[in-house]
């Protein structure tokens, strides 16, 4: 295996990339010398390029690739060159009827592997482990299941712009309305932080997040805010590392600031939580009762995050600031 080949093949959005990145470090580490590739929306794949936990990538919804997902496609020959050069090939595709494997047999001797696309439901064994089970096959029982991001995208614990206050970066979107604290409880939070401690927010959002930001930053002093919409995940990363801080609900920036290093809280509803809580310790959840974010109070989350932001600010201010685990 030193010399050969290995290729990972990974859809799904945002959180379930980052999720799966225990799996690029644990093959990483047990085959230092082999070549490492992911076939997945560049989107995220870019970060794993970007921090070195992978030596090439290619884009999954490249339109000749479609005709491995068909029954008798006429499989694309690029695609069926580039298959064979691997020696093993893990995939977390949804693949039920098996046509994308069957036609990888067609052009490829690798070992195919097949993974979870995605975790079991309920569970007491959360998503990262449940993803890292298939390299039991490779003798690699005790990879670390946290995500992280090294260090060439962004640096854990970076410093502020020179001459700015220290900034807490805000994600107050998610992937669905069942995710979401309502924007009032957002506005009186945020100015809660405003109010009482010495920094800047930095609010981070997508292209489905703006009828969420767009009403919040009308309330908040432009003066003490920053926002970033609609940039690349290496940019957000590197943003995001240089934050002292992190609040956000279950989403895929809430996994992608854990997988940074930055110390946080998220505002957890209706999801798993054992399952798919960020796997870090660095990220504590507070709850919401009976899984409805709408009923979890600005009160109880304002002062989770006056006890937390003095260490947040600390650590910044600190020769090492890496997050100590639980975040104060």
């Amino acid at each position: 295996m030193a010399s050969g080949k290995i290729l990972i093949i990974r859809g799904g959005a945002v959180g379930d990339f980052i999720v799966t990145l225990p799996v690029f470090a644990a093959l990483r580490k047990q085959f230092p010398s082999t070549q490492l590739e992911v076939v997945g929306y560049p989107a995220v794949t870019s970060l794993a390029l970007q921090s070195g936990l992978v030596d090439a990538m290619r884009p999954i919804e490249a339109r000749p690739l479609a005709s491995f997902f068909a029954r008798r496609g006429e499989l694309d020959p690029a695609w069926s060159e580039y298959f064979a050069g691997f020696h093993v090939i893990f995939t977390y595709l949804f693949d039920p009827d098996e046509f994308f494997r069957t036609n990888l047999a067609k052009v490829t001797k690798a070992q195919v592997i097949q993974g979870p696309h995605r975790p079991e439901e309920p569970s007491a064994t959360h998503v990262t482990a449940q993803l890292l089970a298939p390299l039991q096959r490779f003798a690699i029982f005790d990879a670390d299941p946290v995500p992280l991001l090294g260090t060439s995208v962004g640096g854990i614990g970076g410093d502020a712009p020179v001459g700015s206050l220290p900034r807490i970066a805000v994600h107050p979107g998610a992937g669905g309305r069942h995710k979401l604290w309502p924007v009032s409880h957002w506005s009186a939070l945020l100015e809660s932080i405003l109010e009482r401690h010495p920094v800047r927010l930095l609010v981070v959002g997508g292209e489905a997040d703006q009828e969420v930001v767009q009403p919040l930053l009308q309330r908040l002093p432009p003066d003490r805010v920053d926002l970033m919409m609609n940039r690349p995940l290496t940019e957000v990363a590197e943003a995001l590392k240089r934050c002292c801080g992190f609040v956000g609900h279950d989403s895929g920036i809430t996994h992608l600031a854990a997988a940074c290093g930055v110390p946080g809280l998220v505002l957890w509803g209706p999801t798993d939580a054992e399952v798919w809580a960020p796997n870090a310790p660095w990220m504590p959840r507070i709850q919401a009762e009976g899984g409805e974010l709408s009923c979890l109070p600005v009160r109880a989350v304002a002062a989770e995050l006056d006890r937390r932001i003095p260490s947040w600010l600390t650590a910044t201010s600190s020769s090492n600031p890496q997050p100590e685990p639980g975040g104060g």
